[in-house]
C-alpha cells in the first residue's frame, strides 16, 4: 500500500506516520530525511543534491524524484510506503505517478489531515520541551505535574523551538495552502482523497486512518 499524508506543519503527520510504521510495518519516506541521507551516502543523486545545496540553490524536482526512486528501489516490492512532504506541487504529483508506475506500484490513498488554523497556531506556539531530556510539554494541554519541573528527569530548564511562533506558523500555513493544497483536486478527481479531522485526539485520528486503509 502506498499513501500520501497531507496537512500543514503541525497537523500531526509525523505522529500518524510513526503509528503506521509501528502498526503496519510501513516505511515513511520524508523528503528532507531522504535528501540528507542521500547526500551523506554520496549516492549519484545525493552528489547532485550536494552540489546544488552547496551553491545555495533549491533542490530541483528532478533531484527529489531521483532520491525517491532510489529509496523505493532499496525496499522490498511489497513494503508499504508513506510519502511525507512529497508531492508538494502538481509537477511533483505527476512525477510521483511515473516513479510508482515504473516500479509496478500504485498510489492507494491520499489522507488529508484537516485542521483549524487558529487552533493549530495555539497547538504549535504552546509547545516546549525539557532542555535536558527533551520530554514534550504544552502551555495548555500537557503541563508538568509540578510547575517548572520536568516529570521525566526533574530538570527545571525548558526550551522552545525558535520557529514555534505565530508569525512563522501562519506563514507556513499560507505556504501550504498556496503550494500544496492545489494538488488535492488532482487526487480528488481520482477518488483517492479522504479527509480526517486533524484536531481530534491522536488515537481518534489513528482510528480514522486505519478505517480508511482497511
Amino acid at each position: 500500500m502506498n499513501i500520501i499524508l497531507l496537512g500543514p506543519p503541525g497537523a500531526g503527520k509525523g505522529t500518524q506516520a510513526s503509528r503506521l510504521v509501528d502498526g503496519r510495518g510501513m516505511v515513511q519516506l520524508s523528503t528532507g530525511d531522504m535528501l540528507r541521507a542521500a547526500v551523506k551516502a554520496e549516492s549519484p543523486t545525493g552528489l547532485k543534491a550536494k552540489a546544488v545545496m552547496e551553491a545555495g540553490e533549491l533542490v530541483s524536482d528532478e533531484i527529489v524524484s531521483g532520491i525517491i526512486g532510489e529509496a523505493l528501489d532499496a525496499l522490498e516490492p511489497k513494503t508499504g510506503v508513506i510519502f511525507d512532504g512529497y508531492p508538494r506541487t502538481a509537477a511533483q504529483a505527476e512525477s510521483l505517478d511515473a516513479i510508482l508506475s515504473s516500479r509496478g506500484r500504485t498510489l492507494d490513498h491520499v489522507i488529508e489531515l484537516v485542521v483549524d488554523e487558529d487552533a493549530l497556531v495555539d497547538r504549535i506556539t504552546g509547545r516546549y520541551t525539557c532542555a535536558r531530556c527533551n520530554a514534550g510539554y504544552h502551555d495548555h494541554f500537557q503541563k508538568p505535574e509540578k510547575e517548572g519541573v520536568c516529570d521525566a528527569c526533574g530538570s527545571t530548564e525548558f526550551k522552545r523551538r525558535p520557529d514555534d511562533n505565530e508569525e512563522t506558523v501562519r506563514t507556513r500555513m499560507a505556504e501550504y495552502r498556496a503550494k500544496t493544497a492545489p494538488i488535492l483536486p488532482i487526487y480528488e478527481a481520482r477518488a483517492l482523497v479522504t479527509k480526517v479531522d486533524g484536531m481530534a485526539d491522536i488515537a481518534e485520528v489513528s482510528a480514522a486512518i486505519d478505517a480508511t486503509l482497511g
